[in-house]
């Protein structure tokens, strides 16, 4: 039996910046295998349109057993394990090819939410006991994060794959360019995490910490 895949994707810088943590982590961990499977990273477009075609594209092409997307949400302090994607964008800025959809849902033929079938509680339980900072979010926005996380849960709806998304903090570099600076967590660390949230996914452990807290708040 061969190797299966795994597709890891992440997103081209967008709203002013040069560099996107989501495709540097995404593009580090290409052709690492990890737990008998082989990671292939994809660089979306940060655009409406050209996203979901791209994460069409490499489902098509790889099949892959289990899925993770990332984003990055600046201003967020840890790792944000995603909970529910949305049928809605409502984009605060514009897109990268200068789109700015409002009010709109994702699809017309489709529900107003999908969960994440990856085990959100075990990696973040995971995450904390390894050191990183992480948490649970019941929002991924309203911009092309969401969009891309609930186009691919609903292509994946009932195929007994796991997928879902994660949001990554800005990168040092990053925040030192904002005033006040943001957040931010360095990109060796943000490695290291994701590497062990796809160990998790793969290892069947989806049982969380007993006295799960209350959080996940939504944000933007």
């Amino acid at each position: 039996m061969g190797l299966m895949n795994i597709l890891l994707t992440g997103f081209e810088p967008f709203g002013g910046e040069v560099i996107n943590p989501s495709w540097e982590v995404a593009r580090s961990l290409h052709g690492q295998v990890i737990a008998g499977s082989t990671v292939h990273a994809r660089c979306l477009p940060t655009t409406f349109v050209g996203a979901p075609q791209a994460l069409a594209d490499a489902l098509a092409v790889l099949k892959p057993e289990l899925v993770i997307a990332l984003g990055q949400a600046s201003g967020r302090s840890e790792v944000s394990i995603e909970r529910v994607a949305v049928n809605l964008i409502d984009a605060r800025i514009a897109d990268n090819v200068g789109e700015r959809p409002l009010d709109t849902p994702v699809r017309t033929d489709a529900p107003a939410a999908y969960f994440s079938t990856l085990p959100v509680k075990a990696i973040r339980d995971g995450l904390r006991a390894a050191g990183h900072p992480a948490g649970l979010s019941l929002s991924a926005g309203a911009f092309v994060c969401n969009q891309l996380f609930f186009e691919l849960q609903h292509r994946l709806a009932g195929r007994g794959r796991m997928s879902g998304f994660i949001h990554l903090p800005a990168l040092p570099e990053q925040a030192a360019r904002t005033q006040p600076s943001v957040p931010s967590m360095g990109l060796a660390a943000q490695i290291d995490a994701i590497k062990l949230a796809i160990a998790i996914s793969l290892s069947g452990d989806a049982q969380p910490a007993a006295g799960d807290p209350d959080e996940g708040g939504p944000t933007s």
